[in-house]
């Protein structure tokens, strides 16, 4: 089973997804597996997300920062595993599982700004306000970047919410990869898998 789905049929597409994980991590992801139902959908979502990243001048700790603060309000174990310890890396593990509590003390006033307003997108959009958006301009965002963030961010819980909802486990090699403040951290969400999944075609 790839979550609550039966495994997706080993086409050649699906098959350069695998490949590319085993390249890049050694493993074939949990949620890869999940998105090789439909890996155009996947590379199309990531387009989008690559184009938002671009647009708003995300380098890679601004993108754990914004993923790290949506994936905990969303209460996506996964994203706030994977992408705390990419922060981690970027910030330091202190910073990374502060984030992923609600405490933004290790930031720059502009990440705060930041990982606030995408819990804010990730809780209750229709919730957020003028003064809102007047916070992320005081903290020197202009608003070609503001939007650009939230669209990030939008992607972000749309990937987690398909992750979430089709049961897509943390991979197992997290437990071991993923520095400790940042397990610990992560007491919300869906475990993480007892162990990695064979895949068809593997010997």
């Amino acid at each position: 089973m790839t979550g609550f789905l039966e495994p997706a049929e080993l086409t050649p597409q699906v098959r350069r997804l695998f490949d590319d994980d085993l390249a890049g991590t050694g493993y074939v992801m949990n949620l890869t597996r999940l998105w090789a139902h439909d890996p155009a959908a996947m590379e199309g979502l990531f387009t989008l997300l690559r184009h938002a990243a671009e647009s708003g001048g995300l380098d890679v700790r601004t993108r754990g920062v914004l993923v790290a603060a949506c994936a905990s309000a969303m209460g996506d174990s996964y994203c706030s595993l994977a992408w705390g310890s990419r922060l981690a890396e970027a910030a330091g593990a202190p910073a990374a599982s502060g984030v992923l509590r609600g405490d933004d003390d290790g930031l720059t006033p502009g990440e705060r700004a930041m990982a606030g307003w995408a819990r804010k997108v990730a809780r209750d959009p229709n919730g957020t306000g003028p003064a809102d958006v007047q916070e992320l301009r005081d903290a020197g965002l202009p608003d070609g970047q503001i939007f650009a963030i939230t669209l990030f961010v939008a992607l972000r819980v749309a990937f987690s919410t398909v992750n979430d909802a089709l049961g897509a486990h943390p991979d197992a090699e997290l437990r071991t990869t993923v520095p400790p403040p940042v397990l610990a951290a992560v007491a919300y969400g869906r475990p993480i898998a007892s162990r990695t999944p064979a895949t068809a075609g593997d010997p």
